[in-house]
């Protein structure tokens, strides 16, 4: 949550600070503010809003500089306003912050009583005034950093500068990305590469606890005791085309349709003629897997559903037991562990507070080995982990995940079918499932192509208040998702239940003014879910049913909204019908007049709890 960027350059450094928020909204977009130390003073804008919004302001008055921090803000301590705007000052320091300090009330207390007086209502201006009230005791800027990470209890990513050492900024991290990208002549520091592509390509992942100190020469990196520590540059794959919307109108209408290409990126040097490849999750990874009895995937939010369909896949074609955990459950419950259980960590940033602290809960609680799904190569979840498998999703700058989720979806199926060989699965099923995963790029091209029939299904939409998402089995995962997306985006009220469970309580809801969205594919529970639209459409509810094209419905069941797909085959068949409830929910969100790709009180990196 938040966005960080900062500048030490020989240029004036502002429209760098605004490109990099730009870039990073959808990190939260709650206010936003930036502030160059230029001569004796620190000038600085802010604005509640979005980063247009402050940018208006800096248009009309421009602030020249070339050492700067700026911020784009999810709310967590104080309202969304100008007051609670990054960056903060405090005496001769300006600072920006992601992330949330948890002893910063008994730390205000100590500075009132020192005199210190405060304006906000937020724990980042309590480390602003802690850090310049260690200068005052004649350390350096990184000194006081450093001796006042030593006293926060919590999670951040912080960027510091000082009147008193002009052209330096120094950062910090713990429980939050930051990043420092290297220039010529000027150094940056960013919250993750989007914000700093369009100046360099080379990166240096910070790890936890570090410190670092940037001037338009150097860069150092400390470790909490002041030592000097090495961190590895590295060149960015990313380019600053994929961060562009192009000729789409939101970025998320751009990310559902790179979903063939990304989905073809997650399977490439994967899976081949004779089956899943070996080494995909790494050198060390086959005493593991071939150990492994049981599986517990912990997730949060839409990786928490593609976990949910890897248990039917994984124990369908390994007979190995799966749990799924929500991340935010999972730290506070004392899980039982069986012997040899593989913990399987699902984020898409890499960074999701609760998701880290899982994975990080486990290793105390006895695990075979810890694995990681996961987008982002440099994030901390991957560095933590044992085993990894890259998603190759590329950036996802919409709020609501799209090719994040398909993405996951192919890494897990990637890995069901891998632990199914090691485990007597049918090696002729295994081959046709590995050629049905292969194709699995070709379906979602065709599922994209109904596009127009899904946005006219969309005006039935625009009214309503509320809707409910029915699927079985193995389906069941994709209904909550598409309802998690309605919702995200549209502010349509939506649950998702299995279809059988509609006669124990959901049905009172079901009249003339709900609608019904189901998915339907050619599977050994389609009559079920048939009987459950019965029971609907006896009732007068409204369906939408998502049917495979080979799907045998109903005479009062094709009465309803009938949408026909090529699904692929069973096993692939999740992710395909994914596609049209993101369409779904995509065109509704549009013609209902809302913020698509930032929708409200949310972001899409969760780095707090």
């Amino acid at each position: 949550m938040c966005g960080i960027v900062a500048a030490a350059a020989q240029r004036d450094v502002a429209p760098i600070l605004i490109a990099g928020l730009k870039a990073l909204e959808y990190r939260g977009y709650d206010s936003a503010g930036i502030a160059i130390a230029e001569g004796d003073a620190i000038r600085r804008v802010r604005a509640k809003g979005k980063v247009r919004e402050m940018e208006a302001l800096y248009d009309a008055d421009p602030l020249p500089g070339g050492t700067g921090i700026a911020h784009t803000r999810w709310a967590t301590h104080g309202v969304p306003n100008e007051t609670n705007a990054h960056p903060h000052v405090q005496g001769r320091v300006a600072i920006v912050h992601n992330g949330i300090i948890e002893n910063y009330a008994s730390l205000r207390e100590e500075l009132k009583a020192r005199g210190r007086v405060f304006t906000s209502e937020t724990d980042t201006e309590v480390m602003g005034a802690l850090i310049d009230d260690l200068l005052s005791d004649g350390r350096s800027l990184r000194e006081a950093v450093l001796a006042a990470v030593r006293q926060l209890e919590g999670a951040y990513a912080i960027a510091v500068l000082s009147l008193d050492e002009p052209g330096r900024v120094v950062g910090a991290r713990r429980g939050c990305p930051l990043l420092v990208g290297i220039g010529i002549g000027e150094n940056f520091l960013g919250s993750d590469a989007q914000a700093l592509i369009k100046v360099t390509n080379r990166m240096m992942y910070l790890e936890e606890d570090d410190v670092v100190e940037i001037t338009r020469e150097s860069v150092q990196v400390f470790t909490l005791d002041g030592k000097p520590a090495d961190r590895a540059a590295h060149e960015s794959e990313l380019s600053a085309d994929a961060v562009e919307r192009g000729e789409y109108r939101h970025y998320m209408q751009k990310e559902i349709f790179e979903q063939p290409r990304a989905v073809a990126d997650t399977l490439e040097g994967r899976i081949g003629q004779h089956g899943v490849l070996p080494n995909i999750f790494g050198i060390d990874a086959d005493p593991v897997l071939d150990r492994t009895k049981q599986i517990h995937i912990v997730a949060c939010g839409t990786s928490y559903h593609a976990g949910m369909v890897a248990k039917y896949w994984i124990e369908e074609l390994a007979r190995l037991p799966v749990v799924v955990e929500v991340a935010s459950e999972y730290r506070y419950r004392d899980v039982v562990v069986p012997e040899d259980t593989l913990f399987v960590a699902v984020s898409q940033s890499g960074e999701t507070a609760d998701t880290l602290a899982a994975m990080r809960e486990s290793r105390r609680r006895g695990y075979l080995a810890t694995f990681a799904i996961c987008n982002v190569p440099e994030s901390s979840v991957v560095r933590e982990s044992d085993l990894r498998l890259m998603t190759r999703a590329g950036p996802e700058i919409g709020v609501a995940s799209t090719k994040a989720f398909t993405t996951q979806l192919a890494a897990f199926a990637l890995l069901a079918l891998d632990l199914g060989r090691r485990r007597g699965l049918d090696h002729t099923r295994y081959l046709k499932l590995c050629k049905e995963l292969q194709s699995l790029p070709r379906f979602i091209e065709s599922a994209l192509r109904i596009e127009p029939q899904i946005e006219e299904l969309a005006e039935h939409f625009i009214l309503k208040h509320n809707a409910l998402f029915l699927g079985r089995g193995v389906q069941y995962p994709v209904a909550l998702e598409g309802s998690l997306k309605l919702k995200e985006i549209s502010y349509i009220h939506a649950e998702a239940y299995p279809a059988g469970e509609l006669k124990h309580g959901p049905l009172a809801l079901v009249d003339e003014d709900m609608p019904i969205v189901a998915v339907a594919p050619n599977g050994p529970l389609l009559d079920k879910l048939k009987s459950n639209l019965q029971e609907v459409r006896a009732r007068g509810g409204e369906l939408f049913v998502f049917a495979d094209e080979h799907a045998e419905m109903d005479d009062t069941i094709e009465q309803g909204v009938m949408v026909r797909l090529e699904s692929g085959g069973e096993f692939i068949s999740p992710a395909v019908f994914t596609i049209p409830l993101q369409l779904l929910s995509y065109h509704v969100a549009v013609m209902r007049g809302t913020d698509v790709d930032q929708p409200r009180n949310l972001a899409k990196s969760v780095t707090v709890e």
